[in-house]
């Protein structure tokens, strides 16, 4: 098999299983764990694929079938390729999670791809389909009303639910964000929802791409206060690194490979 054949293989490998790891992707190629490494950094350099703790996910997902969904997914994606990687570095094997509907939070589902034994709840659907394709997790995909794009529920039977855990972790974007009103989202519906996931959970972290500091949409969810950790891509600007700062938000800027 050729170093070209062999990538290819391993590229569709990754596409039926996507929770596969270094050694398992090793003994179905019957080539060392290093070659695997060599092939994935390669693959990353040709930008069809992301690597992960463990392993790698496809950077385009055959399981988006929502066109809405998949414009979001494609848009900012180096920003989001970047958040995902630094905040999946605080997920470990076992950990009970929140994840959101957005596209941001999505990526960080891929980027989970080397976890096991993950326990999460989500109102995504996507976001619930790529992480039940690792058969350790426990996925639960709340109920309630289907929103216009199809692509999350929200409603009273998800409020319900969520009333009754209590999460370990928690991973939100936002579609604005401000000092003024923290985090802000244009669905009131998935706000208000947003609201009872952060009062149920231990430690909220922030998914914000620098695009957003500065802008306010309809509906608040969290104050700046709430939020554990937030992270942002290197295009932040040297003054929202300092209003940040000085409003004694934990920051992390996450670098882009580019």
């Amino acid at each position: 098999m050729t170093t070209y054949e062999r990538r290819q293989s391993l590229l569709e490998y990754l596409q039926k299983q996507p929770g596969m790891r270094i050694p398992e992707l090793a003994v179905a190629l019957n080539v060392s764990e290093g070659t695997i490494r060599n092939d994935l950094n390669a693959l990353e350099e040709q930008g069809r694929l992301m690597r992960v703790h463990g392993g790698a996910v496809l950077n385009e997902p055959a399981s988006l079938q929502n066109t809405s969904f998949r414009q979001r997914f494609q848009k900012n994606s180096t920003a989001k390729f970047a958040m995902a990687r630094e905040a999946a570095t605080l997920v470990e094997d076992g950990d009970s999670l929140l994840l959101d509907a957005s596209s941001t939070v999505y990526y960080l589902a891929r980027a989970l791809a080397g976890r096991q034994r993950l326990r999460i709840i989500t109102n995504g659907f996507d976001t619930a389909r790529e992480l039940a394709q690792n058969f350790s997790n426990t996925v639960i995909l709340l109920g309630g009303v289907v929103n216009h794009d199809y692509s999350s529920v929200t409603g009273l039977l998800s409020e319900r639910v969520i009333e009754e855990l209590h999460v370990q972790k928690v991973f939100l974007s936002c579609s604005g964000f401000s000092l003024e009103r923290g985090m802000t989202d244009e669905h009131m519906a998935e706000a208000h929802l947003k609201r009872k996931v952060i009062a149920s959970a231990q430690q909220l972290f922030a998914l914000i791409d620098a695009s957003k500091f500065g802008k306010e949409d309809f509906t608040p969810f969290a104050r700046p206060s709430q939020i554990t950790r937030l992270f942002t891509d290197d295009s932040i600007s040297a003054e929202w690194q300092a209003r940040l700062q000085e409003a004694n938000i934990p920051l992390v800027i996450c670098k882009s490979d580019d």
